[in-house]
């Protein structure tokens, strides 16, 4: 049985935002969406972006969770030991862009 996809106005409903992302750009995506896709799965009862919005609205921005210590993330429930690492490469990777970038200005 094929599983028919949902349009609304000439564009897909997408049930995970890597879908949208895929076919929209990342720049389209809000901040609860991407931190979604980094979380990847939810839990019983909470989607990955319900996570994400939890995530946010606890720490405020990306800015607000990017210096928490890794144990901070762990007083939210549905996040475990691969979701947190996976959140905090992401800062990492993050990080080591804006030092390199900052590094080529400075070069300039």
């Amino acid at each position: 049985m094929q599983k028919k996809e949902k349009q609304f106005k000439g564009y897909k409903h997408w049930q995970h935002p890597g879908g949208k992302l895929r076919e929209c750009g990342a720049e389209s995506l809000s901040d609860t969406e991407l931190l979604a896709i980094l979380i990847s799965t939810g839990i019983k009862g909470k989607s990955a972006e319900e996570l994400a919005k939890e995530i946010l609205e606890k720490f405020g921005s990306f800015k607000g969770m990017a210096n928490q210590p890794l144990e901070k993330f762990l007083e939210i429930k549905g996040l475990g030991d691969v979701k947190i690492i996976r959140i905090a490469a992401a800062f990492e990777i993050a990080r080591r862009i804006v030092k390199e970038v900052l590094k080529d200005r400075e070069e300039e």
